[in-house]
């Protein structure tokens, strides 16, 4: 299991407009102590950098109403925030390509299982930390 010695909390926004996957992998992310942030669109997650907000992961569903998550991803990316892991989700198995090209670091299909997700979050704490030295 993924474990932050440093102890400051993984800030993840999970952008999902389904609720129950939304509140499935938000319990995930729960059992690796994560301060998560949910938003239903992808508009709604750019609209959370606009404001400021700063997150360590951001897990993003492709389809969505109002901005899909590509073109979320590719918005995120042209605000300048590259520092930010950004993992595409989507049930299409085939989307590995398109969120790559969109400025993803990853890509996982749904559902996403514990350890694939636990994996992520612990590179993800280990960039923490190793940036904080």
């Amino acid at each position: 299991m993924a474990s932050n010695a440093q102890g400051s909390p993984v800030k993840a926004l999970l952008v999902d407009d389904t609720a129950v996957d939304a509140l499935i992998l938000s319990t995930k992310l729960r059992k690796f102590h994560c301060e998560t942030t949910v938003a239903k669109t992808g508009k709604e997650a750019v609209d959370l950098f606009h404001e400021g907000k700063k997150f360590d992961i951001v897990l993003c569903d492709k389809d969505m109403p109002i901005m899909n998550g590509l073109e979320a991803v590719e918005k995120i990316r042209a605000m300048g925030e590259t520092d930010v892991k950004i993992v595409g989700l989507s049930a299409d198995y085939d989307a590995t390509e398109v969120f790559m090209s969109a400025g993803a670091d990853a890509f996982v299909p749904k559902p996403m299982k514990l350890d694939v997700l636990g994996a992520i979050i612990q590179e993800v704490i280990n960039k923490k930390n190793n940036t904080m030295v």
